[in-house]
């Protein structure tokens, strides 16, 4: 198997930082810009942000169509934050001209976890992991619903924070800014 070529959606957010992360662990990182740039790339990640401004950003670049016709054949995304917001079937608090992919069968509430001076970290126990991840939550949604295909990572208070459903890993929180790469590496393997 070669390196993994990946790309980071690097229309808005932290996707510097991912880009960091994944290039540590060995991938072949391209940003994504324009629906050209996904024929580069077997995977992506979609980093946090603002996810409003995200998906007005993902329509004016052509993106939204081209990402959501991979989507349903399984592309393999890794979304945080906002990230899991666009890539959830129902965003409650969103705006109404608010679009999200419907990739993984999860409801989640915006900014659930309070406002910017509400951020805070925690240790969360990971499935597949052996020792607990730090898990920094920034303006995070909250799974409200999850669908019985998706499978839970973690939890954070008994909520799922960190959720799977086929080729569809979806963090509430920002592991890019832990310097622990170890759920970017689960993301890899999984390709």
């Amino acid at each position: 198997m070669g390196t993994a070529r990946v790309g980071v959606l690097a229309l808005q957010g932290a996707f510097a930082a991912h880009a960091e992360v994944l290039s540590r662990l060995g991938a072949d990182v391209r940003e994504v810009r324009v629906p050209a740039d996904l024929d580069k790339v077997g995977a992506l990640v979609m980093p946090g942000g603002e996810s409003t401004t995200m998906s007005q950003l993902l329509e004016s670049s052509g993106l939204f169509d081209a990402l959501g016709d991979r989507l349903v054949h399984g592309f393999p995304v890794f979304g945080t934050c906002a990230g899991m917001i666009l890539l959830a079937r129902s965003v409650i608090g969103g705006r109404p001209d608010q679009r999200s992919f419907g990739a993984i069968d999860i409801s989640v509430e915006r900014n659930a976890y309070g406002r910017q001076v509400d951020s805070f970290e925690a240790e969360l126990d990971v499935a597949g992991l052996n020792d607990p991840f730090p898990a920094v939550f920034i303006r995070a949604p909250r799974i409200c619903d999850l669908g019985p295909a998706v499978e839970t990572l973690a939890l954070h208070e008994g909520s799922p924070v960190l959720v799977r459903q086929g080729a569809i890993i979806a963090a509430s929180f920002h592991p890019e800014l832990t310097g622990d790469g170890r759920l970017h590496a689960l993301f890899l393997e999984s390709l």
